[in-house]
């Protein structure tokens, strides 16, 4: 078993997933690469002292911190964001003919984002010796997730359903976004950073009404459906925005993207799981990835502030005790020993194609880096003969 987790910066966040991953049965069974975007000492001293698992840790090498004034970070010369494009063309900046669907220009700190987690799935699959036999799962996690102590036990038991009720289901999923918390919505994130006024004001209105529900009703006692002796999963077709957290895939699904790696790549989308959703939308012959969930997540998102979520009380410790009472109160309902199944067909709203995506990835060199990150095949083991 193998889990990837990806970091940036924050270090709060990542304590609390490592001290939940500690608690984790047969963790000690897992290598756990850790795939960093931004060198800190602290961060890397905290990775180094787990000792419950085989740890790894690799350094994405194309990073805004590494090339803080080129590309792929931001060159002096790039053109402004928001420039008209016979504003960039006078200003003969490096991506004047290049904005994308929008009309903007490349952000690095948002297409650094996809960059990474491509990078990070090549190295893990293509690249590292230590994994290049694995043909397991790989379970995906990220810095700001917390996880269940029986989280590889429900991921066997998730494996060995699909094995019996879905043997084409391509993608397993841990963690799932309940009604009352989802702060962390991954909708249009470029539309919701550049709202106008009004906008603005609806949207600290309805916080405000989603602060007031949280509090109020966020605890087991709202879903005690969602944890039982016989934990509830559903079959449904995959769509990003509901199943990218604790999201779990094999080597074999992994060549399946390969297949359709330009599509990935010039897809004009900034985010990794949206330009998944428009690959499966778009196989060649084949139906859309199918994914099978435990409806009792096991995988939680504790980050109420990052990339896309910027909000003035940055404090974790409000979700993660949160987390932590749901998770508590539904103790006796964990590792169990059986599954009821049920296959559902996905909302409208979630079966609906994409008709574009949502841009930040127009840029034709992020493009050009993105296929190039594919052609690196694992080097062939050297041996030195010693006279």
């Amino acid at each position: 078993m193998g889990s990837s987790v990806r970091v940036h910066t924050r270090l709060t966040y990542l304590r609390h997933l490592i001290v939940s991953l500690a608690q984790a049965r047969d963790i000690d069974r897992t290598l756990l690469v850790f795939s960093h975007d931004y060198y800190d000492e602290e961060i890397n001293a905290l990775v180094r002292s787990i000792d419950f698992a085989k740890v790894m840790q690799i350094f994405y090498p194309y990073s805004i911190q590494t090339h803080p004034n080129e590309f792929p970070g931001v060159d002096p010369n790039d053109c402004p964001r928001d420039a008209r494009l016979e504003q960039a063309i006078k200003l003969k900046c490096n991506n004047a003919l290049h904005p994308d669907l929008h009309g903007h220009y490349r952000e690095a700190k948002y297409t650094q984002t996809k960059h990474h987690w491509w990078w990070k799935a090549n190295r893990i699959f293509n690249q590292l010796q230590c994994t290049a036999g694995h043909t397991g799962m790989v379970v995906f996690l990220e810095e700001d997730h917390y996880v269940a102590e029986d989280f590889l036990h429900m991921l066997h038991l998730l494996r060995s359903t699909a094995d019996r009720s879905c043997p084409h289901c391509e993608i397993l999923c841990l963690g799932t976004y309940l009604k009352t918390y989802q702060y962390h919505s991954t909708g249009d994130k470029r539309k919701q950073l550049n709202l106008n006024y009004i906008q603005q004001v609806r949207a600290a209105n309805e916080e405000r009404r989603r602060r007031l529900r949280e509090t109020q009703t966020w605890n087991y006692q709202v879903y005690p459906y969602l944890y039982s002796r016989n934990q509830k999963v559903e079959i449904t077709p995959w769509h990003s925005s509901m199943h990218n957290m604790g999201m779990v895939f094999n080597r074999t699904v992994w060549n399946n993207i390969m297949e359709l790696q330009e599509q990935f790549c010039a897809y004009d989308d900034y985010n990794w799981d949206y330009s998944l959703l428009h690959l499966s939308q778009n196989r060649p012959g084949r139906e859309k990835f199918r994914v099978i969930l435990c409806k009792g997540p096991r995988v939680f998102h504790i980050g109420e502030c990052g990339i896309h979520h910027k909000k003035s009380n940055c404090n974790a410790s409000t979700v993660i005790s949160k987390v932590q009472k749901l998770l508590q109160n539904a103790k006796g309902y964990m590792f169990p020993s059986r599954v009821s199944t049920t296959i559902s067909a996905g909302g409208a709203k979630h079966n609906k194609k994409l008709t574009k995506g949502n841009g930040g990835w127009g840029d034709i060199r992020d493009q050009e880096l993105c296929t190039n990150m594919t052609k690196v095949d694992r080097q062939p083991r050297r041996y030195v003969q010693y006279a």
